[in-house]
């Protein structure tokens, strides 16, 4: 669940400007204040089904832009990647390393 979470987190970080007000309102409400489907159907005016068929239509739109973009997956690669280099860079460095090093740096800027 929170993996979950989380996902649906940064991709309404890098994706949230595709969705409506009031799908993003639910959202943040849902996924960020916690608030349950049915104290955002009170807030909102709407019922409880209302605000999941939102949520999930705002989640489904979400995803898709993922599937076309690849920004989420992208940005996980290169931060897998900068872990990868500051190891390295933590270490004592030989010629292999530093080889290593320039490679990573060099994927990370292509």
């Amino acid at each position: 669940m929170l993996e979950d979470t989380t996902r649906i987190n940064m991709l309404y970080d890098f994706y949230g400007n595709l969705l409506t007000d009031k799908q993003r309102e639910c959202l943040e409400l849902y996924y960020q204040d916690d608030l349950s489907l049915a104290e955002i159907a009170d807030n909102s005016g709407i019922s409880r089904q209302g605000v999941h068929d939102l949520i999930k239509r705002a989640v489904k739109t979400l995803e898709k832009a993922e599937e076309k973009l690849a920004l989420v997956k992208r940005f996980m690669d290169q931060e897998k990647e900068l872990r990868r280099l500051r190891g390295i860079l933590a270490g004592d460095i030989g010629p292999g390393e530093r080889r290593e090093a320039l490679a990573i740096v060099d994927r990370l800027l292509d």
